[in-house]
């Protein structure tokens, strides 16, 4: 899934940003969007890329293991 920003304005005139929705594409975020916010007009719209630093710092190999392992045995 991707997170679509959006800036919309709503049916009595108010903007609203910093409206984050997750959507398999940008048709189906503003899906989304239309059941929350009947008769809105979207001002602007952009992809949220997420940091990928993270999602692969987050994962163990099994050298990481091995290396925790043959860490513990050696005296301080």
């Amino acid at each position: 899934m991707t997170k679509f920003g959006f800036v919309i304005r709503t049916r009595s005139g108010l903007t609203v940003d910093n409206l984050v929705i997750h959507g398999r594409d940008q048709a189906d975020a503003e899906r989304k969007l239309g059941q929350m916010y009947l008769h809105f007009e979207i001002l602007k719209c952009q992809v949220i890329q997420e940091k990928k630093e993270t999602a692969a710092k987050d994962t163990t190999t099994f050298e990481d293991i091995v290396s925790l392992i043959a860490n513990q045995d050696k005296p301080h």
